[in-house]
């Protein structure tokens, strides 16, 4: 199967990729037609918590668009939340207040209300029997809490067993490590990764859905000759890029920097591998794209480095030179596959020991909400 082919067959696995989020249907909102009812008695029970936030609309998304059964799901959210009502397969729920008797009776709770909540609940979670798939910074880098890519390291995960009666934490990585690593992982286990430099071009959705509305709001100002709305971020987005606004730390990195660093050597338990990365922000509404150098243990030429690529899950090939066609955050916006292209051998090393490519992915769907419900159907 050529690039061409496998990128036709990635057009037709969803919607139309080309519509940016906001101007796709809301999965709060979904038509009856489209209604899969996973309600099932012997299912396990659900909750989401910051279900009105966008990743938390997106968990309700994928759990539907994955027939993921449940017998019940709570709507948890904030105080200033609680009473909305949402449609979610043809039933009706109210957003209940999150406090810490919500958690009685639940089995999986997925989070995503941020990460002073999740420190705040997610113990007290726990401790109710549920298992925890927190989507927060918060327990990333706890050693007793597995930091899971399904498809990379299902294994650290593999004494968390539903129905056992105790609760237990699972942590989501980070959006920009999770597409990172989905591209970067198949070639590290034929070929071993030494060093991987990253450079990150990360749109309006990993900052939430304020910052997409910013940027739709600043784009129409900015064309209109008027001053942009800067209440998100303190420059103008639209028509610009800026460095990530995460917190600079004393070494020069940035919080989002340092958690590709962390993050990777701990998923793939290797401390020793080297990484660096510079994070960027763009203005793209929704999915990442980054730029990926890798330089390995052993010879990998670049044919090798494409069939295995093709073969990888939840990766799917873009790579037409001929066209200059590669990856771009809208082809993959609203998908589950991390696109790879732009597949090449890095000329500055010798003998097939380096590699770069670059990797697009959908940041609120596989690089946060469709991550956690692998995580969750894992342990079903």
């Amino acid at each position: 199967m050529n690039a061409i082919t496998t990128h036709h067959q990635f057009l037709r696995s969803g919607g139309d990729a080309t519509l940016p989020r906001l101007l796709k249907p809301s999965p709060l909102c979904r038509p009856s037609f489209a209604v899969r009812m996973s309600l099932r008695e012997d299912a396990p029970s659900l909750a989401v918590v910051g279900v009105t936030g966008a990743v938390g609309q997106e968990f309700l998304s994928v759990l539907s668009d994955r027939s993921f059964p449940y017998r019940s799901i709570k709507m948890l959210a904030s105080k200033r939340s609680a009473g909305k009502r949402i449609t979610f397969e043809g039933n009706e729920y109210v957003v209940e207040e999150l406090m810490p008797e919500s958690f009685n009776g639940v089995d999986i709770a997925l989070f995503s209300a941020g990460g002073s909540i999740s420190k705040q609940f997610g113990p007290i979670a726990v401790d109710s029997g549920s298992i925890v798939v927190d989507n927060s910074s918060a327990f990333r880098m706890d050693e007793k809490v597995p930091l899971v890519i399904p498809e990379v390291n299902p294994e650290a995960m593999a004494h968390i067993k539903l129905g056992s009666g105790k609760g237990a934490l699972i942590a989501n990585p980070n959006c920009s490590t999770i597409i990172c690593l989905m591209a970067a992982t198949p070639l590290h286990r034929r070929a071993k990764v030494l060093r991987m430099v990253v450079s990150t071009y990360q749109a309006a959705s990993g900052a939430g859905a304020a910052a997409m509305e910013e940027l739709e709001q600043q784009t129409r100002e900015v064309l209109e000759g008027k001053q942009p709305t800067c209440n998100i971020f303190k420059q103008q987005y639209a028509f610009n890029l800026f460095s990530h606004n995460a917190p600079v730390l004393s070494n020069g990195y940035n919080e989002e920097e340092m958690k590709l660093v962390k993050e990777t050597r701990k998923i793939w338990n290797d401390m020793n591998v080297k990484v660096t990365a510079t994070c960027i922000r763009v203005p793209v509404m929704r999915a990442h794209a980054e730029s990926v150098n890798l330089q390995f243990e052993m010879p990998i030429d670049e044919d090798t480095a494409r069939d295995i690529l093709k073969n990888a899950p939840g990766v799917v090939v873009i790579d037409d030179r001929a066209a200059n066609h590669f990856p771009t955050p809208l082809e993959v916006s609203n998908k589950d596959d991390v696109a790879v292209g732009r597949i090449r051998s890095d000329v500055s090393q010798d003998g097939n020991y380096g590699l770069d490519i670059f990797v697009c992915g959908d940041q609120i769907r596989k690089g946060a909400a469709l991550n956690a419900v692998q995580i969750a159907e894992m342990l079903l």
